[in-house]
């Protein structure tokens, strides 16, 4: 869909797992073979079956193309031919002129306005970049490679491996696939974006089907049809009356088009084959581009995500130049399945959900180990780097998020309650708590920076179809902290804040990218203040020797910000921390320090700042990150002992207590396994290490080391005193290191 629908539905997640399709084919085949199993039973009784098993199947079974094809299509493309022939006309009526088109070495092209496209400069250039060019951007806008240039212009050409190119590229292939959904079900398409992981496209049915696992060879097949038609993306500009009547067979388009264009104006439809979509573009020259495409999951929707309207059907794809990137895709996706944390946190005893209490996690003790294990780790960092920890109650009067002005524009996401006749409501956040705990008593410059952390219990009405595991919870805790700070104490906070996350994602092993997000057209303050706070901003990210990005325009109302997205081992991104400056706050509690000078008194800078983020969320991207393959500091289950025979079982229980009382997650294995095996369970269990003690060990005070996490070295396991190998494990422990050795 376009930018204008866009605009609508944000930050859509496709998390697409291939094995959700793998397992509704099994279940089909299994299906199938038991229908050809009852055939077989008896002559008269086979004959009677099959009569029975082929009219079900006729009932079940879908055409690839609804027939006849819905009235509206017919319609809509007449429309469209008439009133693209006047646009045509039109075009052709412009007067040709010569035209410098500059790319971006410097170089210049001859061109013709209102007829030399970016296209025919490409070709120009070489066929091989044209063919790999996705879209082009002149004047710094995107624009259709097939669009011939109005003016002198810039351009650039963009492939599938830019960010553009490729949002480009899926939205074309959302098109394909709504093409698809309209020939196969003879749906009314509603929205249908780009997303970070490919496309979607939902739709509302005209009868009580439902999409279907089975229906995705049927769609598959039509886009590959679609594909080889080559249909040229065809624009045209319609005013609203006409955009009204080219849909108005659809109550979904006819509703964005009546709120989203307004009166008196016009936006863009776009063409491909027989399908015409409200779309503000651009697209790839034609749908043959698009040489690989997959249908991967499907689901409920409600529309503009509002449970209160129709229920709609999505259909979730992915698609590539190539099929060598969708074979690289399909398993990036299975080792992304292995790496589920929901599927380790179950097989590891983390963690677990229940329905009475939907989007709060249970920690196990496996799992607690883990958590406490993060929490502590940034309580330590906090002591070292001069935050104060605090606590601040979990409940609050609705006043006090009246004053800070989430009750207007967030209160529909907080669980709220009566008492004694007056709203209060769970704490979804912890700044404005913050504010009042400032707000004590009077404060001085002198006591600034004041950095107050808190890992208070947070809670979020989200809705019960977006809970995803620990991703996304409505209750949850954070490594929240706020700096109340002078205005030129701004840029060594910030320093502060960036040297301690690249130490936290370092210890992990995450890479990260920085992108400044400066002032929106609608904000509060002084402009002077804005632009002061950026230019603190900015010579902080310079001096920090990241590279980052500018995001113009894109900070809260209330201040700039910093965003932070990380790396993980498959190369996938996530936000997690993120540092806010805040003018409005200080403002709505009235937050004041003496100044050191006779001036009146000042209001603070409030900065946001979190690392980790959730905990929870947090948690889920590490056992992703390590695929449920702990280092040894965050590892529950670091050292399994290991007895060759009961009569040792006493030395392995000295061992486990030793190594417990040195703060080690230790259990012993007193089976009646045999050491090849228990070794070998140690080793699917996901313990570090194994100590294995005997005869000779508990003469010599000593532990047989194994390392669980490499194969290669189970031949070459090292004998060491029981104190050594402690002293070792603490080491090991406290400097956090990624590797599993001794």
């Amino acid at each position: 869909m376009s930018g204008l629908v866009d605009k609508v539905v944000d930050g859509v997640k496709a998390v697409a797992l291939e094995a959700e399709h793998q397992v509704e084919q099994l279940k089909t085949e299994t299906e199938l073979r038991k229908q050809n199993q009852q055939l077989t039973q008896g002559r008269s009784e086979k004959k009677e079956k099959k009569t029975k098993s082929s009219a079900e199947g006729d009932k079940k079974k879908h055409p690839l193309e609804v027939t006849p094809p819905p009235a509206f299509l017919q319609q809509r493309l007449a429309l469209f031919d008439k009133l693209k022939a006047e646009q045509d006309a039109q075009a052709a009526s412009q007067e040709r002129k010569p035209i410098t088109v500059t790319l971006p070495d410097g170089a210049t092209k001859e061109a013709i306005s209102w007829e030399t496209s970016p296209m025919d400069i490409a070709v120009g250039i070489s066929q091989g970049l044209a063919d790999r060019t996705v879209i082009a951007k002149v004047n710094g806008k995107l624009w259709d490679m097939t669009r011939p240039f109005e003016e002198d212009a810039t351009l650039e050409l963009l492939d599938f491996s830019s960010p553009e190119g490729k949002r480009v590229f899926w939205h074309s292939s959302a098109h394909i696939l709504g093409e698809a959904a309209e020939r196969h079900y003879g749906c009314h398409l509603c929205l249908g974006p780009p997303t970070e992981e490919g496309f979607f496209y939902e739709m509302g049915m005209n009868s009580d089907r439902v999409v279907e696992a089975g229906d995705y060879n049927a769609l598959e097949t039509l886009a590959q049809n679609i594909v080889k038609e080559k249909q040229p993306f065809e624009r045209l500009v319609l005013s609203k009356e006409n955009l009204l009547e080219m849909f108005k067979y659809n109550k979904y388009k006819q509703y964005m088009i009546s709120t989203k264009v307004p009166d008196g104006s016009s936006t863009t439809v776009y063409r491909c084959g027989p399908l015409i979509d409200l779309c503000v573009g651009p697209h790839v020259p034609h749908t043959g581009r698009i040489k690989s495409l997959a249908v991967m999951k499907n689901s409920a929707s409600y529309f503009l995500g509002d449970a209160k309207n129709d229920s709609l059907q999505r259909i979730y794809g992915v698609s590539f130049p190539d099929k060598k990137q969708m074979a690289e895709h399909k398993a990036f996706l299975a080792e992304a399945a292995k790496r589920d944390h929901r599927r380790i946190g179950r097989e590891q005893e983390l963690f677990f959900f229940h329905e009475l209490s939907p989007g709060s996690c249970f920690w196990l003790p496996h799992g607690a180990r883990i958590y406490n294990t993060l929490v502590n780790f940034m309580k330590a960092e906090y002591r070292a780097r001069g935050y104060e920890e605090v606590i601040t109650p979990n409940m609050f009067n609705s006043k006090l998020w009246q004053t800070s002005g989430h009750w207007q524009n967030y209160s529909e996401n907080m669980f709220s309650f009566d008492v004694e006749k007056e709203k209060f409501a769970l704490k979804p956040m912890n700044c404005p708590g913050h504010c009042l705990l400032y707000k004590v008593r009077e404060r001085s410059y002198r006591e600034l920076p004041l950095r107050l952390a808190d890992f208070g219990v947070l809670h979020r009405n989200e809705f019960s179809g977006a809970l995803t595991g620990l991703t996304r919870v409505r209750r949850f805790q954070q490594d929240d902290a706020h700096i109340f700070c002078t205005p030129d104490q701004v840029k060594q906070e910030i320093m502060g804040v960036f040297d301690f996350l690249k130490h936290v994602y370092g210890v992990f092993g995450f890479t990260f990218k920085l992108e400044l997000s400066t002032r929106p057209e609608k904000f509060l303050g002084k402009i002077e203040t804005w632009n002061t706070a950026e230019a603190q901003l900015e010579e902080a990210l310079n001096e920090f020797g990241v590279d980052w990005q500018l995001n113009p325009q894109d900070g809260a109302f209330y201040g700039p910000k910093i965003d932070v997205t990380i790396s993980d081992a498959l190369r996938r991104q996530f936000q997690c921390a993120t540092i806010q400056l805040d003018f409005q706050l200080p403002q709505q509690f009235e937050l004041e320090y003496a100044s050191s000078t006779d001036e009146p008194n000042t209001r603070p800078v409030m900065i946001h700042r979190a690392i980790l983020g959730s905990v929870e969320r947090m948690t889920a991207i590490l056992t992703e990150h390590y695929a449920g393959r702990w280092p040894v500091w965050l590892s529950p289950r670091q050292v399994m002992v290991i007895p060759i025979a009961p009569k040792y079982n006493a030395y392995a229980a000295k061992v486990r207590d030793e190594l417990y009382a040195h703060g080690f997650h230790v259990d012993t294995d007193l089976s009646g396994n045999t050491i090849k095996k228990k070794v070998l369970n140690a080793q699917q269990d996901l313990y570090n290490f194994a100590f294995v003690v005997g005869a000779d060990e508990e003469a010599e005070q000593s532990v047989n080391v194994r390392n669980c996490r490499d194969q290669g070295k189970q031949e070459r396991a090292e004998t060491i005193k029981l104190a050594e190998a402690i002293d070792r494990l603490k080491r090991v422990r406290d400097s956090k290191q990624q590797e599993n050795e001794l």
